[in-house]
């Protein structure tokens, strides 16, 4: 499944081949939290920016609209009108995020919903049962997020608990994909490796879930409190212990600078609202930095927002007219802006893999990084 091309130090080049298509790696993957971007983007415009996966959550379309819905409507692909890659998380970062209406126990985790209050009970078997009804490509596994700052006796008893719920997401997603009804046979299964900011508990964990053979490894529980220099610690001691020869997935990272870091660091996959959340209040990525275009300065620029460009806001509109469009709260101005940051961050992994292709990663991080330092010039 997947082709290791090549390595330089420990970033890989990469192709994971699945049932919904071949996904090049190293991958950003967009994320339709609802099975849509936000930001009025449809699948149409994905493919126009170079998307290769579009992450769903499980936990929010089990809620709304439902996942038998989505069964019956023949699955994510077909709902969303999207036939490439999809995976899907497991829901098991609401078990973080939604702290104040959960209780976990061993046999899964007990929710108020977000939305009506309504109970919900999620456990390893269930979160697969939700992602077999979605069809997705690639499920996650079922773990929990400990905080990065709960103490060590936590956060032990929690990954001891996750390496339990793995076994049985495996044994679950088995008797699934072989029944009759079940929309993709060919579903995948990713671990996830927990452990805070514990060296020792990340690395046994990982070799515990290595042993335990799944389609790719994520590293989770990271981006969540800790700094960048803890996540890259933690990311050099532990990436090593998983397998070279299966996709390694870093969960909810992160900004173009962790995104290097993460290639020269050996990881493949990468998935954050970043570019949608920031484009959606008129910050934008360019290869000098971020540009916030509601300020000023831009009232009059006739430029695109980075020239060169070939987003479809920079192909025909000026950082101007965006600008207004912002300050109007016209929807297109939202819109434009975030088709631009996913074009750039689905352009600098194209970038990253073409320098791993020619043995130069490392001087084009360097460049790049340069570049983000020098800041935006206007």
């Amino acid at each position: 499944m997947y082709e290791l091309l090549k390595q330089e130090g420990r970033a890989k080049r990469g192709i994971f081949h699945t049932v919904h298509g071949d996904i090049q790696t190293p991958v950003f993957m967009n994320v339709g939290t609802c099975g849509a971007i936000k930001g009025a983007v449809s699948t149409d415009d994905l493919k126009g920016i170079k998307t290769q996966v579009e992450l769903s959550n499980t936990y929010h379309l089990h809620v709304r609209p439902g996942d038998f819905l989505i069964k019956k409507m023949g699955g994510l692909h077909r709902f969303i009108a999207w036939d490439k890659p999809i995976l899907t998380d497991s829901g098991g970062f609401q078990v973080f995020s939604l702290a104040g209406l959960r209780k976990i126990k061993e046999e899964g985790v007990y929710f108020h919903s977000h939305v009506d209050g309504r109970k919900i009970f999620m456990g390893p078997e269930q979160s697969m049962q939700i992602q077999s009804n979605l069809a997705s490509t690639i499920a996650m596994a079922f773990d929990e997020c400990p905080s990065s700052r709960a103490d060590r006796t936590y956060v032990q008893n929690s990954v001891d608990r996750t390496t339990r719920w793995l076994k049985r997401c495996q044994d679950e997603m088995k008797r699934l994909n072989r029944l009759e009804d079940t929309i993709n046979k060919n579903q995948l299964l990713f671990a996830i490796n927990q452990g805070a900011v514990f060296d020792d508990i990340r690395i046994e964990h990982a070799k515990r879930i290595a042993e335990m053979e799944t389609d790719g490894y994520a590293l989770g529980g990271l981006a969540v409190g800790e700094t960048h220099e803890e996540m890259y610690h933690i990311l050099d001691v532990t990436v090593p212990h998983l397998p070279v020869n299966k996709p390694t997935y870093l969960m909810g990272v992160g900004t173009p600078e962790n995104i290097l870091e993460g290639v020269e660091r050996g990881v493949d996959f990468f998935d954050c609202v970043y570019p949608t959340r920031n484009g959606r209040h008129g910050h934008v990525y360019t290869n000098n930095g971020k540009l916030n275009l509601f300020n000023r300065q831009f009232e009059m620029d006739e430029r695109p927002i980075e020239e060169g460009c070939q987003c479809p806001a920079c192909r025909t509109y000026s950082r101007a007219y965006i600008r207004h469009l912002l300050k109007a709260k016209e929807m297109l101005g939202m819109r434009l802006c975030v088709l631009h940051n996913l074009y750039f961050y689905n352009t600098m992994m194209e970038e990253i893999r073409g320098a791993l292709d020619e043995g130069n990663f490392a001087a084009y991080k360097a460049k790049k990084l340069e570049g983000f330092r020098c800041g935006a010039r206007t």
